[in-house]
């Protein structure tokens, strides 16, 4: 069975509306993966708001049954959940899975962003059922499909995840947040040894190798070192997300070809791409 990927959301950090990011998108991140009738949606950043109005468009249809996984509760990954029309919908049943938190729990995160110090509507407007759970790394059955997660390089508890249908088919992985810089040498092979058997991988590139020096810590890879990691890896494609505020259409295409000369240095073979909103990719 194939799974279908489109991106709702691309950005990272806040969104970026305007002219120069039309053609890869403002929207922070949202990724839903399909496979038949199943779908798991993938963070929860403001391009979920235009997913949920889609969901919703015909008012007569059943009530529905989704899944919300979210690589970590970082404002971004969260922020357009309060938008996301099925929520407030009755009859449907919303489940919100995410990495165990060492302080609050992900569902008091998800209740205080609609706080009424920063947020008109109170949680009880939700009309659907709505249920909120933590997970840990490895192997998970979620609907249609066979899910296992790690642990990633990024401030605060986060998780990277491979998708593939229960029935067998490829495998998506979605590494975002990760800064492959500051993972010692175990834990390098520990996203090698997940990764490999991936058909695409989406990962973090949100800078340019000449980036890096100045942000340290901030939880984040360069775009030749995600290349360097699917290269190792052995996947068939690439996908570069969780784009930076401050790279428009044409600082990503600038991005895209770094990226693939390190492909060429690497001497792999490799599909490199940017992640654009709006578009859909078969695995």
């Amino acid at each position: 069975m194939t799974l279908s990927v489109r991106w709702w959301g691309t950005r990272g950090s806040i969104p970026t509306p305007g002219a120069e990011t039309v053609r890869y998108g403002g929207n922070t991140p949202c990724v839903a993966v399909s496979a038949g009738t199943d779908t798991i949606i993938l963070d929860a950043g403001t391009g979920i708001r235009v997913l949920g109005r889609e969901l919703v468009s015909d008012e007569g249809e059943a009530p529905r049954r989704l899944t919300v996984l979210l690589s970590h509760t970082h404002w971004d990954h969260i922020q357009g959940l309060p938008f996301f029309a099925p929520l407030y919908r009755a009859g449907n049943h919303i489940t919100i899975l995410g990495p165990r938190q060492p302080g609050p729990s992900i569902e008091s995160v998800i209740h205080g962003q609609m706080a009424p110090a920063v947020f008109p509507v109170p949680a009880a407007a939700l009309a659907s059922r709505l249920e909120v759970s933590e997970i840990d790394p490895g192997e998970h059955e979620i609907g249609g499909f066979s899910v296992r997660a790690m642990t990633l390089c990024h401030p605060g508890a986060t998780l990277g995840y491979a998708i593939a249908p229960k029935s067998g088919g490829p495998r998506f992985s979605y590494l975002t947040d990760n800064e492959l810089g500051a993972a010692g040498p175990d834990q390098r092979r520990q996203f090698v040894r997940f990764l490999q058997g991936s058909d695409t991988l989406a990962h973090d590139a949100m800078y340019f190798d000449a980036e890096l020096a100045g942000r340290v810590g901030w939880g984040h890879s360069s775009a030749a070192e995600a290349v360097g990691l699917a290269l190792e890896a052995g996947v068939r494609r690439l996908v570069l997300f969780h784009h930076a505020p401050s790279h428009d259409d044409a600082t990503l295409e600038r991005l895209l070809e770094e990226a693939e000369r390190s492909r060429v240095r690497h001497g792999g073979s490799l599909d490199v791409t940017i992640a654009a909103e709006g578009h859909t990719l078969r695995c």
